[in-house]
């Protein structure tokens, strides 16, 4: 099986066999199947999917390695202070001077690399480049930064926010679920005592305003920064909720009274509508009879036809020209 991706095809054809390496963070990509080893990954879909071929799979962001490893390689991601996190995870959970590579392609910001290796005082070499991706080489050693000191906390519509590179908003705001918690007290009225779900969490925000208005909150993400962010703002506001991961509705039984998301239409770079046409048309089968789902989302996206083609109507509530929220009810 040959690789699909440019940084799977620049590690292809390297001379290291890679026998039972860590993968960490890695895409998807067919020829990683035919390598071995075990995966570190946040995404509940990448997980998932090495479970179901009985691969060693690490979910936890802080896992206990048992079995030793004959070296790691970390994908490099589009967001480079997450990048950063995962060196510092590495070198906390792997013996030192464990061999560690690092590939990325140029546009994702990989080149950066260097700094900062070169920062955190871990020496580094090129191995390769190549489909406009490089291949470093460095080994663990410890270090005296935490990757914990990546939290920080943010203060939006009253509320504490947890917030961590790779996580949806990091650090603010976003515009759109601005719009949305505008909008949601005309869409939803007194939320109290009734069974919400916040699909596609992120940082919390939603989860945590609708349980300071007494309802009783779910919480939903297929990542596991946001999962922990979700938690973390939770108990900022003293807030009682139920939080896990998720590949969309994968592991999620209902019924709910509504469900209020901002889906993400992103994969690293690439947009990717896939996640939000499932959580759509999946919906009805997790609302009770006469239960909304309300969305946010970018107006330039073609949500408005699959909510249509799915519950047989749609109402914009709300559209600032940049964003649309919607709300389509099971009848």
């Amino acid at each position: 099986m040959s690789a699909e991706t440019p940084p799977c095809q620049l590690l292809e054809r390297q001379s290291e066999t890679y026998r039972d390496w860590l993968w960490v963070a890695p895409p998807h990509d067919a020829w990683l199947n035919t390598v071995g080893g075990s995966v570190w990954s946040a995404d509940a879909a990448i997980c998932h999917a090495w479970r179901a071929r009985g691969r060693p799979v690490h979910a936890e962001l802080a896992p206990t390695l048992t079995a030793p490893v004959p070296g790691a390689v970390l994908f490099w991601p589009k967001t480079h202070a997450l990048g950063e996190w995962w060196l510092l995870a590495l070198c906390a959970a792997l013996p030192e001077g464990t061999p560690l590579q690092v590939v990325g392609e140029h546009q994702g910001g990989v080149k950066r690399v260097l700094k900062s290796l070169a920062a955190l005082g871990l020496g580094c070499r090129k191995v390769d480049n190549a489909r406009r991706c490089t291949l470093y080489a460095t080994r663990t050693a410890p270090l005296s930064l935490s990757p914990d000191a990546a939290w920080t906390t943010f203060e939006a519509a009253g509320l504490n926010v947890a917030s961590h590179p790779g996580v949806f908003g990091h650090g603010k705001l976003d515009d759109g679920t601005r719009l949305l918690l505008e909008t949601l007290p005309g869409a939803l009225g007194d939320p109290a005592g009734r069974h919400l779900l916040d699909m596609g969490s992120g940082d919390g925000i939603l989860a945590a305003w609708l349980g300071i208005r007494g309802a009783s909150v779910s919480a939903v993400d297929s990542n596991a920064f946001a999962v922990a962010a979700t938690r973390r703002t939770l108990e900022a506001n003293r807030v009682a909720g139920n939080v896990w991961q998720s590949d969309v509705f994968g592991d999620v039984t209902g019924p709910f009274d509504a469900i209020v998301s901002n889906p993400p239409f992103h994969q690293e770079r690439a947009v990717d509508y896939g996640p939000a046409a499932r959580l759509i048309r999946e919906a009805p089968d997790k609302l009770v009879r006469g239960g909304s789902l309300i969305l946010v989302a970018n107006a330039f996206l073609p949500y408005p036809r699959v909510l249509a083609d799915t519950f047989g109507d749609v109402t914009t509530l709300a559209d600032d020209r940049r964003f649309r929220v919607y709300r389509a009810i099971k009848r």
